[in-house]
């Protein structure tokens, strides 16, 4: 992405997620989740990762991830899981923090390796990054540059072995970061929202 077509990211974000309805996936049997992908505006957009913590039990263990987490009924709507889920492992808190920008279309594993679930991805503009604080289930919360997420020179081929098969995954690596799967494919519906 040229430096010019970063000005007014969120912008153009804001119009296109408000001027369509996003695409829902029907799987009555899944958990349903939902993430936030903050936005923070400046000369160089960024956008907010954390890095899951190691923990047995877990398949999405040291990932990197929007910050979200799984639907309660005491959320009441997924967007109010979202917002309660990065505060908790952010320490931000979307209702003062943030302005809604639209919904993502829903994206679900394409694996029979994983729970069955279904995501629906909320972006927020945050204005400037504000700083965030790692949560107990957060190793690390990363703003990364939007101009680096786009860039496809910092694309890569992500191998994962699976019983019985290795397969393959698209991936973006910016240094110690390699954000695959479902974060990938939510990214991708961001550059094309963007014009990117």
């Amino acid at each position: 992405m040229q430096p010019h077509n970063l000005e007014g990211f969120a912008e153009r974000l804001r119009g296109v997620l408000g001027s369509r309805v996003p695409e829902k996936v029907v799987r009555p049997e899944a958990r349903r989740a939902a993430v936030a992908v903050l936005i923070a505006g400046g000369p160089e957009p960024a956008v907010l990762f954390i890095k899951r913590k190691e923990r047995v039990g877990d398949p999405w263990s040291g990932q990197m991830a929007f910050p979200g987490g799984f639907w309660s009924p005491v959320d009441g709507s997924l967007e109010t899981t979202a917002q309660r889920e990065t505060e908790e492992e952010t320490g931000i808190a979307l209702a003062d923090a943030g302005m809604l920008l639209g919904a993502l279309d829903d994206v679900s594993p394409r694996t029979p390796y994983l729970p069955p679930l279904v995501v629906t991805p909320y972006v927020y503009a945050v204005g400037e990054a504000p700083a965030a604080h790692p949560g107990p289930e957060v190793d690390a919360a990363i703003w990364l540059r939007v101009r680096d997420l786009f860039d496809p020179g910092l694309r890569r081929p992500f191998r994962l072995t699976l019983p019985g098969e290795v397969r393959e995954f698209e991936a973006i690596v910016i240094g110690d970061c390699t954000i695959w799967g479902l974060t990938e494919r939510v990214l991708q519906q961001l550059k094309e929202a963007s014009g990117g």
